[in-house]
């Protein structure tokens, strides 16, 4: 993985990680330890799922970019269909509070686009590669003086 591609990971999977931590003493203080545990738990989710689809998402960038776009959307489909299914599977659980665990999974999933929207926005990633790759020749090289 590429140091931008760290550091554009890094840049939301921290705020998740602090909105996560929020919401845990929030989650602690209101319901108790079950709420809590209902926290770090979506938050642990959250992280996981996006970013995994992150790492999938710049890989298929790379190798194959005429797909990026069409993988993105079917990506964050599923991604958004697997944390419904994870709010349904544990829905009525007694390991933590399923409300809180709800309430966190949604909000650090809105964290996590938002941080990952500012970090696309203030990157500064060339759409052109600069250096080609050596042994490349122009295709064109123009008239020789």
């Amino acid at each position: 993985m590429r140091s931008d591609d760290v550091r554009l990971l890094l840049q939301a999977a921290v705020p998740t990680a602090v909105a996560g931590a929020i919401a845990a003493v929030i989650s602690a203080l209101v319901v108790g330890g079950k709420g809590a545990v209902g926290a770090v738990v979506a938050t642990l989710v959250v992280i996981l799922f996006m970013g995994i689809g992150f790492v999938v998402l710049q890989r298929t960038a790379r190798s194959l970019p005429h797909l990026f776009q069409a993988m993105g959307l079917m990506l964050y489909t599923a991604q958004i269909l697997l944390l419904f299914v994870f709010v349904a599977v544990f829905k009525n659980t007694t390991l933590f509070n399923p409300k809180a665990f709800a309430i966190t999974l949604v909000a650090t999933t809105l964290v996590w686009i938002g941080a990952q929207t500012r970090a696309h926005m203030k990157a500064k990633i060339l759409y052109v590669d600069p250096d080609p790759v050596k042994g490349d020749k122009p295709e064109n090289p123009g008239p020789k003086s």
